[in-house]
């Protein structure tokens, strides 16, 4: 997928955030159709989010997430969000959210997420990571282009997220080719692949589905990437929203990886909207086994 994406796109990740309240707190978000027999870490991210902003008024965008894989999540069961008020002070506001999933006929949490909200302040102090100066996106190959290019079959999921996400990484992910310090950093531009609504909360919560694409990549970028050596899951994620950012317009995620040891690396990500505002840090540490591994 080269160009933009439509109607039916936007619909499919606004049917992924759109949540059924159950009951006060308690609201429920369904999976996309896939062979896949995981549940994918932005998409349960994105939904816990959603569910925790549902109960806030509005007028606190959120400033911070930090959550936890706990367990797999299974595509065939819904998954149950259950959201408890932490806090509603004069400036901010906390929930705690803990998704649901049966597991042999009894409920079993799979991921915890606390997000924080804070009612907009004249800030005292102002900063921010410039931009790196790269190509624009209409410069750069989508990340389905690269895959054609080397004749490779086109995954379903990779399709999937084509549809939802227009992703244009900077290097070829399929070249395996290693990164020496200090360059290890990656880059790429991603959108929404369509025009979602207005109301932040849903293109934060569409950021926090995108956060989780490529970070975990990070840990192999001095390696090669992926290949069929290695296999990994998320353990945890954060991110920071700096200042408001359109989900559906280009946004550059730089990632990179500090530190990897225990079968664990630590990953963090930038992201810039197109205009070089720096709009959110994300950080995550994820688990990577040689292939094989128990």
């Amino acid at each position: 997928m080269s160009g933009g994406g439509g109607v039916d796109d936007v619909a499919a990740l606004l049917q992924v955030l759109d949540l059924e309240e159950r009951e006060p707190g308690v609201y429920v978000g369904q999976t996309p159709k896939t062979t896949r027999q995981r549940v994918f870490g932005g998409q349960v991210a994105g939904q816990a989010l959603m569910a925790a902003e549902l109960t806030t008024t509005g007028e606190r965008p959120v400033h911070s997430l930090h959550s936890y894989f706990l367990r797999p999540g299974d595509p065939s069961e819904e998954i149950r969000y259950v959201v408890e008020r932490i806090r509603d002070g004069r400036s901010f506001s906390t929930r705690r959210v803990l998704a649901h999933q049966r597991r042999r006929g009894e409920d079993v949490a799979i991921f915890a997420l606390t997000a924080d909200f804070h009612r907009p302040e004249p800030p005292a102090v102002t900063h921010s990571q410039p931009m790196p100066d790269v190509p624009p996106p209409d410069a750069i190959p989508t990340a389905l282009d690269y895959a054609r290019r080397h004749d490779m079959d086109e995954d379903e999921h990779l399709l999937l997220l084509g549809q939802a996400v227009e992703q244009r990484p900077l290097d070829d992910p399929f070249e395996r080719n290693p990164k020496s310090p200090p360059d290890t950093r990656s880059h790429a531009w991603f959108r929404v692949a369509g025009r979602l609504p207005d109301d932040p909360t849903i293109h934060a919560a569409a950021l926090t589905f995108v956060t989780d694409l490529t970070l975990l990549s990070a840990g192999l970028a001095r390696v090669g990437g992926w290949g069929d050596r290695y296999e990994g899951a998320s353990l945890d994620h954060a991110v920071w929203f700096h200042a408001p950012v359109r989900a559906d317009e280009w946004f550059l995620y730089e990632t990179d990886s500090p530190a990897a040891a225990g079968s664990r690396a630590l990953c963090f990500g930038q992201i810039w909207s197109a205009d070089g505002r720096h709009v959110a840090s994300v950080a995550q540490e994820g688990l990577i086994r040689g292939s094989g591994g128990d």
